[in-house]
């Protein structure tokens, strides 16, 4: 699993987030893109709940040309396996995953029956900077 873990402190009490992020792209054509957007101002109620009690604290998508990036804060109970198998099980969660999947398109380099690739950190400033002061 790849993934960025981040721990935030919030009123004196520490909470553990995980951050992940993930890529996907939507077919390159701009009616397309702009119907995905729409969707996107008014998402179902249902689907907001279900990703909430999947254990997601908050999710944001970015979107550069076709390319689409999820930014994902999760609780530490959050796990993409559970997530996955509760959604496959859920008839509204495949009903809208049905009518998004409209506009999307897969990565070339992802897994087969993989919609949303998790990115992999590579860098990161705190971590640097915490290794130059501790040598």
């Amino acid at each position: 699993m790849v993934w960025l873990e981040r721990t935030h402190h919030s009123l004196n009490t520490q909470i553990m987030i995980q951050q992940h992020v993930l890529l996907l792209d939507l077919k390159d054509d701009p009616a397309s893109i702009a119907a995905y957007e729409e969707w996107h101002k008014k998402v179902w109620p249902g689907i907001l709940k279900n990703i909430h009690e999947g254990g997601i604290e908050d999710m944001q998508i970015f979107r550069a040309g076709n390319r689409l990036v999820m930014l994902m804060h999760t609780n530490k109970q959050f796990d993409f396996t559970a997530k996955s198998i509760a959604d496959a099980n859920n008839s509204l969660v495949q009903e809208w995953e049905s009518l998004m999947d409209r506009f999307q398109q897969r990565l070339p380099f992802a897994a087969p029956n993989e919609k949303w690739v998790r990115m992999q950190s590579i860098f990161s400033l705190k971590e640097a900077l915490n290794n130059v002061q501790s040598s």
